[in-house]
C-alpha cells in the first residue's frame, strides 16, 4: 500500500497546473521537433563564432596588462597574448562579426524559443537525473543567450539602463550562455542529426499554407496533441526569420564595412550623426566634453613627457611636428561593432622609443590629459608599439586632430580596439628596454 506522501506525489504529478502546463494548450501545427532542429542546426553553425568573437575581444583588450575588463577572472579566460598588428583590420572585423552576427541571429534565437516553449511548461518539470540536467541547462542556456542578446544590443545604442558595468556582466553571463549551450548540444546534438534526415527542407519550402500539416507525435512532445488550422506555412515562418536576420543585418553592417561610408544604412544606430566637419566628420566614441578635456589643457603649454628609457624628454607639439612623419590609413574599430578607416599622420612609437633612450621597450604605458575613466591610460607591448604604422598620431586626413578625435595627439595603432588609441596623450613610458 502507498504512503500518504506517495499517493500526493502521483496526484500532483496527474493534476498539472492550469494554462501552458497542460499540452492541448499549445496548438500550432509548425512546431515539432524538426522545426526546432533546423532552428537549432543555424545556431550550431552562428553562435561559437558569436563566442570565440566575442573572447578573442578580450584578448584584445591586453588581460595581461591588467586592461581587461572583468580583470581577475581565474581560470575562465582564453590565452593571452599580444594582439597582433600585421593585419590592420584584424579586430575591426573580429568585433564587426561579433556585433553583426549576434543581432541577425535574435530572429532565430526568437524562433527557436517560440518552437520549444511547450518545453518550459513540461509537467513535472524532471523525472529523471538526465532530464534534470536538460533543463538546468535549459535554463541557462536561454537566460544566458537573452542577458548576452539584451545587453549587448543596449551596450550599441550606449544605453546603460540596466546599471551595472557592461564588459563584467557581459563577460560572466557568457560564460553562463557557453556552459548551458555546451551541455544542451551534447544531450541534443543525436536527436537534431536524427530528425533532420526525416523530412526534406526543399520540401518544405514548396509547401504551400493549405498543405501544412503538424508534425507526428514524438518523445520530445513538441507538436501539438490537437493541432488548430495552420495560420502560416513553415516556408513563411523561414522566410519571416530569414528576412528579419536580413533586414538588421543591413540595419547594423553599415557601422563596420565601407570604412565608415556606409554608416547611413545603420538606421538602427544612434552613430548615424556628424561629429565633425569635413576631414574630421568621422565616430566618437568619447567627446572632449564628456572627458572634461577644457581648450586650455591642450593650448600652447601643453608638452608630451617621454620616459622610462633613461633618457627622459619634454616635447612640444611643434617639436613633435618637426620630426620624420609618416602616414597609415588605418581603422578604429570599437566593442559596439563599429568602425572607421582614416588616413593619419604623425611620429612612428618606435622613433619616439629611440629618443628616449629605449631602441626596443618590452611594454610600452601611455596616459591621457583625461583624468578619470577606466580607458585614461593603456599598455602596450612590444610588437605593437614597433609595428611600422604605430603612431603618435597629430593629423587626420590631412588637418589637425581635432579636440574631439583627441587633439594635440593620439595613439593610433593598428589591429588595436578603440578604447586602447589613447586620446590627448600626454606622457608615453618605455619599459623593458
Amino acid at each position: 500500500m502507498k504512503s500518504r506522501a506517495t499517493r500526493l506525489y502521483d496526484w500532483v504529478i496527474a493534476h498539472p497546473p492550469p494554462g501552458p502546463f497542460h499540452r492541448s494548450a499549445w496548438r500550432s501545427p509548425l512546431r515539432g521537433t524538426w522545426l526546432t532542429s533546423v532552428f537549432g542546426l543555424v545556431l550550431l553553425v552562428g553562435l561559437p563564432v558569436v563566442i570565440i568573437t566575442g573572447l578573442l575581444s578580450y584578448v584584445a583588450y591586453g588581460p595581461q596588462y591588467g586592461q581587461a575588463f572583468p580583470g581577475d577572472v581565474g581560470w575562465l579566460h582564453p590565452p593571452s597574448s599580444d594582439w597582433p598588428t600585421a593585419w590592420h583590420s584584424l579586430y575591426r572585423v573580429t568585433q564587426g562579426l561579433h556585433v553583426a552576427l549576434g543581432i541577425a541571429l535574435i530572429p532565430v534565437v526568437l524562433a527557436k524559443l517560440w518552437s520549444v516553449i511547450p518545453k518550459l511548461f513540461t509537467w513535472p518539470p524532471a523525472v529523471s537525473v538526465k532530464q534534470a540536467v536538460e533543463r538546468i541547462s535549459l535554463l541557462m542556456l536561454v537566460g544566458g543567450i537573452l542577458f548576452e542578446l539584451v545587453t549587448g544590443v543596449l551596450n550599441t545604442q550606449y544605453d546603460y539602463i540596466f546599471g551595472f558595468d557592461f564588459y563584467t556582466a557581459h563577460y560572466w553571463g557568457a560564460w553562463i550562455f557557453i556552459a548551458g549551450f555546451v551541455v544542451h548540444v551534447g544531450l541534443k546534438l543525436p536527436t537534431m542529426l536524427r530528425t533532420l534526415r526525416t523530412r526534406s527542407l526543399r520540401t518544405e519550402l514548396r509547401t504551400p499554407l493549405p498543405a501544412t500539416v503538424a508534425e507526428p507525435q514524438d518523445e520530445n512532445a513538441l507538436a501539438p496533441v490537437a493541432p488548430a488550422p495552420a495560420s502560416l506555412s513553415r516556408r513563411g515562418l523561414f522566410g519571416l526569420v530569414a528576412g528579419s536576420s536580413a533586414l538588421l543585418t543591413v540595419a547594423t553592417l553599415g557601422n563596420t564595412v565601407g570604412g565608415g561610408s556606409l554608416r547611413w544604412t545603420a538606421f538602427l544606430s544612434v552613430r548615424g550623426l556628424s561629429y565633425g566637419d569635413g576631414p574630421t566628420d568621422f565616430q566618437v566614441n568619447r567627446t572632449a566634453r564628456t572627458a572634461k578635456i577644457t581648450p586650455a589643457m591642450v593650448g600652447p603649454a601643453w608638452r608630451l613627457r617621454l620616459t622610462g628609457g633613461g633618457a627622459e624628454r619634454v616635447l612640444t607639439r611643434e617639436q613633435l611636428l618637426a620630426m620624420p612623419q609618416h602616414t597609415a590609413t588605418l581603422p578604429i574599430a570599437c566593442v559596439e561593432g563599429w568602425s572607421s578607416v582614416q588616413t593619419w599622420t604623425g611620429v612612428r612609437l618606435r622613433d619616439l622609443a629611440a629618443l628616449a633612450g629605449a631602441s626596443s621597450p618590452h611594454t610600452t604605458s601611455v596616459r591621457s590629459l583625461e583624468r578619470r575613466g577606466a580607458f585614461n591610460h593603456a599598455t602596450y607591448g612590444h610588437g605593437q608599439v614597433h609595428d611600422e604604422d604605430a603612431l603618435l598620431a597629430l593629423r587626420v586626413n590631412g588637418v589637425d586632430l581635432s579636440i574631439d578625435h583627441g587633439y594635440p595627439a593620439r595613439v593610433i595603432i593598428p589591429a588595436l580596439p578603440g578604447v586602447h588609441q589613447t586620446k590627448w596623450v600626454t606622457s608615453m613610458d618605455f619599459r623593458g628596454a
